[in-house]
């Protein structure tokens, strides 16, 4: 269940959060979008029994709403981190790269947040950068399963290049390969010091979970 906090947005918090849902339904499945009393709404795949709940909308079709959405301001979207879970098993089977793995990428890259942007232009769940996303063969950067499909292919690209050490996979999705080959190792930069942290420790953390 995904939950809008009430903005001058409202029209981007029901089309970010009916992509974000329709990213991970199956063909067929029915969501519900319900107002609240507060104006905030709530995406769910149930109907739900409660009066003061106004129906909204029903289905799935999201299709096109990730350019609208990106191009406004997305702070205020909010999404459960097992959103994307459905996707990101579905794409770490098919490249056998660790569902873990990617799980905690997509968290320290954009808090799970489908149409976030840096400062630098990486754009969506996991923070690709477009140049990036088209060397991979992903067209809609802001589609949740190219996204995370250009983010995944990547992330094998530099598993093979470096040798399998995720150390060096880690900082050279973060900080570029070329970095790390001239520091011969994890540059010396606070951010991707930290961000290497990070993404390992909440990998043990998704491995367990």
């Amino acid at each position: 269940m995904l939950r809008i906090a009430k903005t001058g947005l409202a029209g981007l918090g029901l089309a970010a959060c009916l992509f974000a849902a329709a990213a991970r339904a199956e063909s067929g499945v029915k969501l519900y979008v319900y107002e609240l009393l507060d104006g905030s709404r709530i995406v769910t795949g149930h109907a739900l029994a409660n009066k003061h709940y106004r129906l909204v909308r029903t289905g799935v079709d999201a299709s096109g709403e990730g350019q609208f959405a990106a191009s406004r301001n997305s702070q205020f979207f909010r999404t459960d981190p097992s959103a994307y879970d459905d996707v990101i098993r579905r794409v770490a089977t098919a490249h056998q790269v660790d569902f873990a793995l990617i799980k905690a990428v997509m968290h320290v890259e954009s808090s799970f947040n489908p149409y976030a942007r840096s400062r630098k232009g990486a754009l969506g769940l996991m923070q690709v950068m477009p140049e990036t996303a088209k060397r991979h063969g992903v067209h809609d950067i802001y589609d949740p399963m190219q996204n995370i499909e250009a983010g995944v292919k990547h992330l094998k690209y530099l598993t093979a290049k470096f040798n399998s050490e995720q150390y060096l996979v880690l900082a050279a999705y973060n900080a570029g390969e070329n970095a790390v080959r001239q520091h011969n190792g994890i540059p010396p930069y606070e951010e991707t010091q930290s961000y290497v942290r990070k993404v390992l420790s909440l990998k043990q953390q998704y491995s367990r979970s």
